[in-house]
């Protein structure tokens, strides 16, 4: 069978139809409910600056487009992926974010690869949207040309819980959102969002100061 086989075979087999839902697990076990917030115990981390409406300015005007900062990274993570509040009902105490989710689940994890921005180690960092923090995984060995470079991975655990063979669907889903927000809150930033086909890709400019070549 091939990936296109595969994939139609996939579609059939946990869509919902007019006469039945797709199938899922019956039952929850909250017991193992995920954790909606991954971090990485020892690494260093770095608390990002909020934005309160800072940096938004017209994105028509790129001549005033804000440099690759401590502000402005946090500006676009906080307005893309960041914590946007806090819920309770009973002594269930829960977030909402600024990018959609099926079931508040939130899969989607972002990292950052940072090169020439001031008072930041260039290197791979995680965003911890809990604390809006950037918790640093390794720096960087090799001199790279100024620029922001963010990747999206997929916990599908924190999806399966709840929806079973259909995860695969929402963690897709998901990351659209997450593609969306960013460009977006990008936008606002007066930057521009471009996604890189491969890793190979050499334009090299996933996210990029839009006066830049």
């Amino acid at each position: 069978m091939n990936a296109a086989d595969i994939a139609i075979a996939y579609h059939e087999r946990t869509k919902h139809r007019p006469e039945r839902y797709a199938s899922g697990p019956e039952t929850l076990d909250w017991t193992s409910q995920p954790d909606p917030f991954r971090a990485f115990a020892g690494s260093p981390s770095l608390r990002l600056p909020l934005c309160a409406g800072r940096l938004a300015h017209d994105s028509a005007d790129e001549a005033q487009a804000p440099a690759f900062t401590l502000d402005s990274l946090g500006a676009l993570l906080e307005l893309s992926l960041g914590l946007s509040a806090w819920k309770e009902y009973g002594p269930d105490r829960w977030a909402l974010r600024c990018n959609p989710s099926s079931g508040n689940l939130h899969p989607t994890e972002a990292y950052v690869i940072a090169h020439g921005v001031p008072e930041l180690d260039d290197g791979l960092y995680h965003y911890a949207s809990r604390s809006h923090a950037l918790e640093q995984r390794c720096r960087a060995t090799a001199a790279h040309p100024l620029g922001l470079w963010i990747g999206l991975s997929s916990i599908h655990w924190r999806e399966a819980w709840k929806y079973g063979e259909r995860a695969f669907r929402y963690c897709q889903l998901d990351v659209g959102h997450a593609l969306a927000a960013r460009r977006y809150a990008a936008g606002l930033l007066g930057w521009q969002v471009r996604l890189m086909a491969s890793k190979n890709d050499r334009s090299r400019c996933y996210l990029r100061y839009a006066s830049v070549a």
